[in-house]
């Protein structure tokens, strides 16, 4: 469903789909096997304020990309020495599932690119937003986010950050994003670093 909303960009040469793990790559697999498109993962992690984890404060991503919402840590008055150990603890943690669902491949070029950045749904978007935040430093010539379903408000937000908005079901309430789905497994590391291996086989063989 949400490939054929997508349909627009297939065969592109100029086009990448961006899967956010873990269950992004799922969903970001099969769109890209349909829009016959190159499939990458982009790796983010939100810096969560310390005592208040779930509250971002910026974020970190492949490529050594670094955001940092300053209003929120002037806000809360925080000292860069927390700062600096939260970003030392999630580089730390980006670094390793780098290794383990990149292996040795570079991260991919995406400068001047089209890029979907895929998940498999939007509750709060914590995550997408700060990928977003984060890909827009490597100036890609456009960014669309893209995802199954979502919250209708959630969805419109990102039309503030993102170049084309692609939510193919909006509800409310959304309950959880798993409920949408006929089959919804928590996918490990190990089954995504073989989505993204068997993905490059097919496209080899093709």
């Amino acid at each position: 469903m949400l490939a054929s909303r997508l349909s627009a960009y297939a065969n592109r040469s100029d086009a990448i789909v961006l899967g956010l793990p873990r269950g992004g790559v799922a969903v970001a697999y099969e769109v890209a096997r349909a829009l016959n498109l190159p499939l990458d993962v982009f790796i983010v992690r939100k810096l969560g304020v310390p005592g208040q984890e779930e509250l971002a404060m910026g974020a970190i991503a492949s490529g050594g990309v670094r955001v940092l919402n300053h209003a929120v840590i002037r806000a809360l008055g925080l000292r860069e020495a927390e700062i600096d150990e939260v970003i030392r603890r999630e580089e730390q943690e980006l670094r390793r599932r780098e290794q383990v669902l990149r292996g040795q491949r570079p991260p991919p070029g995406l400068k001047g690119k089209i890029l979907m950045l895929v998940d498999d749904g939007l509750a709060t978007g914590a995550t997408m937003w700060a990928a977003i935040t984060a890909v827009r430093q490597q100036q890609p010539a456009k960014i669309v986010m893209a995802v199954p379903v979502a919250d209708p408000a959630v969805c419109d937000a990102f039309r503030q950050i993102a170049d084309e908005v692609v939510c193919a079901i909006t509800a409310e309430p959304l309950h959880a994003i798993g409920l949408w789905y006929q089959d919804f497994p928590q996918l490990r590391d190990e089954e995504v670093r073989t989505l993204l291996a068997r993905f490059e086989q097919e496209r080899s063989a093709s």
